[in-house]
């Protein structure tokens, strides 16, 4: 839709990301441009979100001082993904920019790349990787089948599994919608006469189903954060496998 032909070219989804992302920074602005001790209004609103990221997922899954270190990377990761999946249920948006796989492809990396970091800072490169991969305590013929089933959990199907998850709710969720709300407009308009009477009935579907939609927005913010958590939390505790 803009700078086609160029590096910079923009289309439909990434301007939805675009707004979103500029949604989410202004928000958070307004509500800590001047805090108040007693929260009001907005800014209430956002400390509630933030309490439950620190307390329902950093304090719960890595304790109190490991949460707090982490709780900047983890907030991040859930606003951005609740953020972004909100256009898949507003007017004229119809659609999250996380149902592509560029942007839950890049949230997974940056949670990769995070867990790495922290059990290599702490551990040393080759510690962290046989802590990771080598099972103690069974026979040696066994590590044959483990080590590899080991690495490729750890290593290759964390990221995977966050990234497809993510984008296989929201874009089954997208299309779902898009099949309710077609199907109205076609009993309405296009269908023969009598398939007028069922458009009710597919249009109460896609109210109900953009309910369901809005649960789903939520789970998939706090699974991927929770996920993020609990990947940190065993990467800082690799050697007790």
């Amino acid at each position: 839709m803009l700078f086609q032909g160029t590096v910079f070219e923009l289309d439909r989804l990434m301007l939805i990301r675009i707004l979103m992302s500029a949604v989410l920074i202004a928000i958070l602005m307004v509500a800590f441009r001047r805090p108040q001790i007693v929260p009001r209004g907005l800014q209430n609103v956002a400390e509630s979100g933030l309490m439950f990221v620190r307390e329902q997922i950093c304090d719960e899954v890595l304790g109190k001082e490991t949460g707090k270190r982490y709780f900047p990377l983890i907030a991040t990761i859930f606003f951005t993904v609740l953020f972004l999946n909100f256009s898949g249920v507003i007017p004229f948006l119809n659609i999250s920019s996380n149902a592509r796989i560029g942007m839950p492809l890049v949230l997974a990396v940056i949670a990769y790349i995070a867990f790495n970091y922290i059990g290599i800072k702490k551990y040393g490169f080759w510690k962290y990787m046989r802590s990771s991969i080598v099972v103690p305590d069974v026979p040696p013929a066994m590590h044959v089948l483990l080590i590899p089933i080991e690495f490729i959990s750890t290593f290759v199907l964390r990221p995977f599994t966050l990234t497809v998850r993510l984008m296989a709710n929201m874009l089954a969720g997208h299309i779902m919608l898009v099949l309710f709300f077609s199907a109205t407009q076609f009993f309405l308009f296009d269908g023969a006469a009598w398939m007028k009477g069922l458009s009710p009935f597919s249009l109460l579907g896609g109210f109900a189903f953009t309910l369901f939609e809005l649960l789903v927005i939520f789970l998939q913010a706090y699974v991927f954060a929770l996920l993020t958590a609990v990947y940190i939390g065993l990467a800082q505790h690799a050697d007790a496998h």
